[in-house]
């Protein structure tokens, strides 16, 4: 990925958003492990979707080779491959790996997220006023969701911009305190979710919902509004801010 990522920043533009040979690329050599280990496994690939002879599996692994595609064919080095394993539609394992940096957060089910190793956890944080929020851009809200989100901006001590996945990753190593975001495909969080719990903080859609994917041949990925928090405090004080009904 280091050498794609210095040699391959060119894009094309698929339906939905750039899309470089990396993203195909690394796609398929995640693909080829799993397969390898897993063979009764299936595979939901942001690039390619479901791969398995079934129409539906116990367990699939969901993949977004490259969460940041935008990030990564400008140069910046906060983009981060996504890997999530889901049970019956649960995430259950979850992997943040940031090659460049060299960083890769674990989140299992029941066990206390690592980062390359080591436990790590959230920070305290028990007011919204006091929070540092991270969202990737504020041009991604639209509509009600533009409101709600810019009603919650407007209560933090620091809005902050422009990490993509790393923006959890930094929540759960309790370097910030709150994420929010709109429109984001189950590829872009199911993995995010056993990190994010097991670093001892909350993450749901803005009804305070868990967030899961009973994902089949048949689905499609659609979108879903995501929020994030190391402390449950903030968590709530932000969900009764987006008011999202």
């Amino acid at each position: 990925m280091e050498n794609l990522w210095s040699n391959n920043r060119t894009s094309t533009m698929a339906s939905i958003g750039p899309v470089t040979i990396a993203d195909r690329e690394a796609e398929e050599a995640m693909v080829s492990v799993i397969l390898k280990s897993f063979p009764t496994h299936a595979i939901f690939g942001e690039e390619n979707g479901w791969r398995c002879a079934e129409s539906s599996a116990d367990y699939v692994w969901v993949l977004d080779p490259i969460d940041g595609t935008k990030s990564f064919i400008t140069g910046k080095p906060l983009f981060g491959t996504l890997i999530a394993l889901l049970h019956n539609g649960k995430p259950v394992i979850g992997v943040i790996d940031q090659p460049i940096l060299r960083e890769r957060w674990i989140g299992v089910d029941g066990k206390q997220t690592t980062l390359n190793g080591q436990e790590i956890s959230v920070r305290s944080c028990n007011l919204l006023a006091q929070a540092y929020l991270y969202t990737t851009s504020p041009h991604l809200f639209e509509g009600d969701a533009e409101d709600a989100f810019i009603r919650v901006r407007n209560k933090v001590k620091v809005p902050l911009y422009g990490c993509d996945c790393y923006a959890y990753a930094l929540l759960a190593s309790g370097f910030v305190d709150i994420v929010v975001e709109s429109g984001l495909k189950p590829y872009d969080f199911l993995s995010l979710v056993p990190v994010i719990e097991g670093a001892g903080g909350s993450i749901t859609d803005w009804r305070g919902d868990n967030l899961h994917w009973p994902v089949t041949a048949e689905s499609r990925p659609t979108s879903f509004n995501v929020v994030a928090a190391g402390d449950a405090r903030v968590h709530k004080q932000a969900l009764d801010t987006l008011q999202w009904c």
